[in-house]
């Protein structure tokens, strides 16, 4: 990824959110299985606490955030791949809350939001909506003409 317009800002925008999410699946984790939350929450899902779904949301959903970012950071070929795997993961967690919760917050709306963001992220910077933002540049690949990017011809 170099300087140029090729995908420098929504790069930086994708990992900020991903960012966003690992923190705050960090702090949504701790605070369900730590500080717990009512019974009436647990009535419609198979869990007896909330320790189970808070570790999952820890450990998947803000692991998953964590290391595509980590991964755009150190601009690896994979990144965009777990990128988009976390984007899934933050919109099939909130989907599932949704599904299994007695009770709606504002939060599931921007939490399913931010995932939903990523994912367009990810299209974009693959070219999928390449007139959106532009290609990402693929790393250390051969080019058109079988060299790699900024090697002597």
């Amino acid at each position: 990824m170099n300087g140029t317009a090729s995908g420098t800002g929504p790069v930086r925008a994708l990992v900020a959110l991903l960012l966003f999410g690992a923190v705050s699946a960090l702090a949504g984790g701790i605070g369900i299985a730590g500080f717990g939350v009512g019974a009436e929450y647990l009535a419609r899902t198979p869990f007896p606490s909330l320790l189970i779904p808070g570790l999952i949301l820890i450990l998947v959903v803000g692991g998953t955030q964590l290391a595509a970012a980590v991964l755009l950071i150190a601009k690896k070929a994979s990144a965009l791949l777990l990128a988009g795997v976390a984007g899934f993961g933050m919109v099939i967690w909130i989907f599932v809350e949704l599904v299994l919760m007695a009770e709606y917050s504002w939060l599931q709306s921007l939490y399913f939001g931010l995932g939903i963001l990523e994912l367009v992220l990810v299209y974009a910077l693959l070219g999928i909506a390449a007139p959106i933002v532009g290609r990402w540049p693929v790393i250390d690949s051969p080019d058109s003409t079988g060299t790699k990017p900024g090697a002597q011809r």
